[in-house]
């Protein structure tokens, strides 16, 4: 009877998350940015509820693994865990829900939204085991969010706002590096002891194979498709360095 019983405790957390996310966003829309323009305005409030996700995941989910003195790759999902759980798939179903209905060409981002609910839907609902590796893949994921969404914001408005111009430009460098160490180095190493680990077959009797692979091909092609994107960035700013330095040769 465990299975129904964390199912109902777990339904009304799941639904006062995402309301609380709904509401973020809809403030943001209608109140934060109504004088934006259009195209900016649905992505700004992404922006915020990102905002209210991210940093406070990263904190919700050491606290949770910390204060959980068994926890292993295949070790059984504690209720704060759990509940660190809900808050990040209702975060990512409202978060989806906007690119439904702004950018529903946008077929990178919803994929990306699907997959990772996948996983924390599974985790949460179907195993009831290995919020371990989940949770810290989810801090090394956000760990970096709160300075992502400025620099976002700031690269939306830097063309008609000076502050914003200046922010993204003395934000870029440090986001960028903080971004590479955490996805290019970070990441693939803890992927490299959980999939070690899965493979020994320490978690078969908890978690079905099928699942666990499932779980390493999300997040490998995640930190790949990120790695991909940094380094387009990192060639960017090296390109518009460049032009500077020559503008000031010449």
């Amino acid at each position: 009877m465990e299975a129904p019983i964390l199912l109902s405790s777990s339904i009304p957390n799941l639904f006062s998350f995402f309301i609380f996310f709904l509401i973020i966003y809809l403030i943001a829309y209608f109140i934060i940015f109504p004088s934006w323009k259009p195209k900016l305005r649905p992505e700004a409030s992404s922006c915020v509820i990102s905002f209210f996700h991210g940093t406070p995941a990263v904190f919700l989910a050491v606290t949770s693994l910390l204060t959980d003195p068994d926890r292993n790759f295949h070790s059984t999902n504690t209720p704060f865990q759990n509940m660190v759980l809900d808050y990040s798939i209702a975060y990512f179903l409202m978060d989806l829900t906007h690119y439904l209905i702004f950018y529903p060409s946008d077929v990178l981002f919803i994929g990306h939204h699907l997959a990772t609910l996948f996983v924390f839907v599974t985790c949460r609902y179907m195993v009831y085991h290995g919020a371990y590796a989940i949770l810290v893949l989810l801090i090394l994921a956000e760990v970096t969010s709160f300075v992502q969404n400025t620099w976002t914001l700031a690269n939306a408005r830097k063309s008609d706002v000076e502050f914003a111009a200046k922010v993204y430009a003395v934000l870029s460098p440090p986001f960028y590096v903080l971004y590479s160490l955490v996805r290019g180095i970070a990441g693939p190493y803890f992927v490299y002891r959980m999939l070690s680990y899965y493979l020994s077959g320490a978690a078969d009797n908890v978690i079905p194979r099928w699942i666990w692979v499932s779980w390493v091909f999300v997040v490998v092609t995640a930190i790949s498709v990120s790695i991909l994107w940094v380094s387009n960035l990192w060639v960017e700013l090296y390109k518009e360095m460049s032009r500077k330095f020559e503008k000031k040769v010449r």
